[in-house]
């Protein structure tokens, strides 16, 4: 039976208690480590990944220190997303591939944010920072955002 997206353990390490989380466009499911067999296309929404409070230690300064990208270490077992597949299933029938743009047009549009008011007496945390720049490092990549913008 479907159940949805699930909390899921620290993509680093495999440890159950992982409070942090990172939503990410569909197309960083390739830059996972093991990774390649999915098929991004068919996610439906963002892909999450978690992290336990030492390796957010350790994914925060390769970030925001080193500007090094984590996922190639984080495993896509741990990932957690929703497939295309899994809402046939529940709605017993079928469904046109996700268009993906509206899901990396809203991240690209919060990280941009982000990164904009980051240290200027907004809200925005650290982690946020992160993830922002996690997500715009993965839609440069695919050409999906301008580079440096």
């Amino acid at each position: 039976m479907y159940t949805g997206k699930t909390e899921q353990p620290c993509c680093l390490c495999d440890d159950p208690d992982a409070p942090v989380r990172v939503d990410l466009p569909p197309r960083a499911i390739p830059e996972l480590k093991h990774g390649d067999p999915i098929a991004w296309q068919d996610v439906v929404g963002e892909v999450s990944i978690h992290f336990c409070e030492s390796d957010w230690a350790v994914v925060r300064d390769l970030v925001l220190d080193a500007g090094m990208s984590p996922l190639p270490r984080c495993n896509a077992a741990r990932a957690s997303f929703d497939l295309r597949e899994d809402f046939e299933a529940l709605l017993d029938r079928t469904r046109d591939e996700p268009d993906q743009s509206g899901v990396e047009s809203q991240l690209l549009e919060r990280s941009e944010q982000v990164m904009a008011e980051y240290g200027q007496d907004s809200l925005h945390s650290e982690r946020d920072l992160v993830e922002a720049k996690i997500v715009r490092w993965v839609l440069e990549a695919d050409g999906v955002a301008p580079e440096g913008a």
